[in-house]
Parts: structure tokens; C-alpha cells; sequence
């Protein structure tokens, strides 16, 4: 496992850190260093921003309110927030299509931040926005208002942060208090969750990384974002965790202990959805799965914010578990028809991941 993760911080990545269970074995490591100015080292019990790892945090808390006959799964979101969601699609979008991401609402992000859709493309928004405090109800505003995604229930979904923003006000209108206080108390103390939590402000507490954003090369050379406001994501990508807490938590909720089991089952029921970098991902209630023909099925999450990127993934019967995160992404500069281009940063995390999950540096079977 160490020599996968120097070769992700050789091919480019400056730091990058990482735990692996298999059953009652545990492995940390960590490559490179957290600081480029000063030259620290990461080490693997760094705090991370871990962007969508956030959705199966906010499903959990949702599917707790479904057990309690508060929130139904097929019911219309409109019934719940009309003044958010009115009309014709608050009556044809429900609480399951903005889980799954088949809601048909759009994301936000580029809205949010103009300078992504100018040509060329530039960060200026990146850094008007590092301090501001957008509120969910103006984020939410502007997918409702973009273009459509697809219509409400279609076979495929979009992913969209949208639909989490949407939940995340969905929990406060059924709980009477504010979501990242539900989630704390009954999802992340309920899993035993000792680091992991919503940021109060810009700045991260505890052991951090410094983050950099590098745009797809519009960034060079890659700027540090690890002081923001997450209020741009919310209850869709803005906690803060470390590889342990994450590896613990996707075992507790594949356990049940997290949720019950007749929820953990509509949680692992997937479709295809169309991920923001246009891959096509089977995708349930706030969950990924990943299967591997002759080495099981895996559940979890990704995320990416501004500078961090993290990967979670645990296998079925919770034995094999693998949670990595590194301090700089989007790494792929654009071609002539605005697709990534390869880059050996791609091949390092692909060693990485085999090695992780399956135990061997070859492709998996």
C-alpha cells in the first residue's frame, strides 16, 4: 500500500493519505506533504473536506425520518416545501427522485460561480465567493430557474446538489431544527464518529491539509482553497471527516446500525445516473455501487470541493474498507473539445484503488 501511495504523490498529487480495513487489520499511510510553501508532511489522520461523502450522511438522516412515518419516500416534494418547490414540479418531483438524483433539477455550481461558464474558463468567482454565505434557498433558486435536467422519474438521473440542498431543508421542515444539528446528533454520534462534522466557518479545525484547485490547468499553478465558506454546497458536500471516521461509518450503516435494514435496502436500490463529469454511475439513495466481478460488491461515495478530493468505499459485508483523499484535484487539463485529458495521476489512483480494495496491484478480474 505505500508504494501505491508514493506513486500517486510522484505522478503529481502533493498529498495524499489513506486507511484500509480488511476485517480486523488495519492499515494507514500517507505521501507527500500538506503544505507546498513549508514543506509538511501529511499524515493519515489529517481532517478533510470530503465534499459528497455528505450525501449518504443526509440520506441516512432522511431514511431515519421515513422510519418514523414523518417523511415518505414517494411522496411529492411540493407537499412538504411548497414554497420551495410550487407548482407542477413540486407536485411530480418526489422525496426518492431527489435522493437518486431522477428529479430532473439541474446543479447548481455554475450559477453559483459565472466565471466556470466564460470562455476562456477563469477563477475569478472561486475567489468572490470564498467568504460569501450563500443561503440554501438562493442556491436551490437558481437549479429551479436553469434549464431542466430531464423530466421528473426518468430512467437515467442527473446528478444534481440541488436535490441535497433540497433535502437538507426537507429536515428541517419535519424536525424543527436545523439539518447539520439532525445529522450530527442522530447520524454522525449515532455511527460513533469522533471527527467528522459540519464547519462553523471558513477555516477547518483540527490537523488539515492545505487544498489545491488547479481548474483543469486555468488554476496554475494550483491555488489553495482550503479556507472557504461551505455554505455553496451545504448539506450536499460541505462536511468534514478523516479516512477512519469514514471507514467506520460506511461499516456501521452497512450494518444497520446507522439506518434499519428495510431502509438500508431502498438505499441500495440503484439507477443510472449521469455523474457531473458525464460517467455513468449506478446510483441509489445517497449511495454509489461499485461492483467487481469476483471480489464482491462495494458501497460508498466520492466527493470533490474546491482543492479536496476523497474516495469511500466498502464492500458488502463491511470486511474490506477503503477511504483515500488527496489535496489536489481536478489535475486533467481540457483537449480542443473541452474533454479531460489523461494524465498519470489517473493510472497512480487506479493502482491505488485495486491495491486497496482488492489486495492486488493487477486489474481486477
Amino acid at each position: 500500500m505505500g508504494a501505491a501511495l508514493d506513486g500517486v504523490h510522484r505522478a503529481g498529487i502533493p498529498g495524499v493519505f489513506a486507511e484500509v480495513r480488511d476485517a480486523d487489520r488495519t492499515w494507514r499511510g500517507a505521501s507527500g506533504v500538506a503544505d507546498l510553501a513549508t514543506g509538511r508532511p501529511v499524515t493519515p489522520d489529517l481532517r478533510h473536506r470530503v465534499g459528497s461523502v455528505t450525501k449518504t450522511f443526509t440520506a441516512a438522516a432522511i431514511m431515519q425520518q421515513v422510519e418514523q412515518g414523518r417523511i415518505g419516500l414517494d411522496v411529492p416534494i411540493g407537499t412538504y416545501l411548497p414554497h420551495l418547490v410550487p407548482a407542477e414540479r413540486g407536485r411530480k418531483i418526489t422525496v426518492r427522485m431527489l435522493l437518486n438524483h431522477t428529479s430532473g433539477i439541474p446543479d447548481h455550481i455554475r450559477y453559483a460561480f459565472p466565471s466556470l461558464l466564460q470562455v476562456p474558463v477563469h477563477p475569478g468567482s472561486l475567489d468572490d465567493n470564498r467568504f460569501r454565505r450563500f443561503s440554501p434557498a438562493e442556491l436551490i433558486e437558481l437549479g429551479l430557474t436553469a434549464p431542466p435536467a430531464g423530466e421528473p422519474g426518468g430512467s437515467t438521473g442527473v446528478y444534481s446538489n440541488v436535490n441535497y440542498l433540497l433535502l437538507g431543508q426537507l429536515l428541517e421542515e419535519v424536525t424543527g431544527t436545523t439539518a447539520e444539528w439532525y445529522i450530527t446528533r442522530h447520524v454522525i454520534e449515532r455511527a460513533g464518529l469522533r471527527h467528522t462534522g459540519f464547519p462553523t466557518g471558513p477555516r477547518l479545525k483540527g490537523p488539515h491539509s492545505r487544498m489545491y484547485e488547479a481548474l483543469h490547468g486555468f488554476v496554475d499553478p494550483p491555488r489553495d482553497y482550503s479556507v472557504y465558506d461551505m455554505s455553496w454546497v451545504g448539506t450536499g458536500a460541505a462536511l468534514v471527516s478523516t479516512m477512519e471516521d469514514l471507514n467506520r461509518f460506511y461499516g456501521e450503516l452497512l450494518a444497520g446500525r446507522v439506518v434499519g435494514e428495510a431502509s438500508l435496502a431502498q438505499m441500495q436500490r440503484t439507477v443510472p445516473v449521469r455523474a457531473l463529469d458525464g460517467s455513468t454511475i449506478d446510483y441509489g439513495l445517497g449511495l454509489h455501487k461499485v461492483s467487481v466481478p469476483g471480489c464482491g460488491t462495494f458501497w460508498g461515495h466520492d466527493g470533490t470541493v474546491w482543492g479536496a478530493g476523497t474516495m469511500s468505499l466498502t464492500r458488502a459485508d463491511g470486511k474490506r474498507r477503503m477511504s483515500v483523499a488527496v489535496n489536489l484535484i481536478r489535475w486533467n487539463r481540457l483537449d480542443a473539445a473541452g474533454e479531460p485529458q489523461h494524465h498519470p495521476i489517473d493510472d497512480a489512483l487506479e493502482a491505488l484503488y485495486r491495491q486497496a480494495l482488492y489486495g492486488t496491484t493487477k486489474s481486477a478480474p
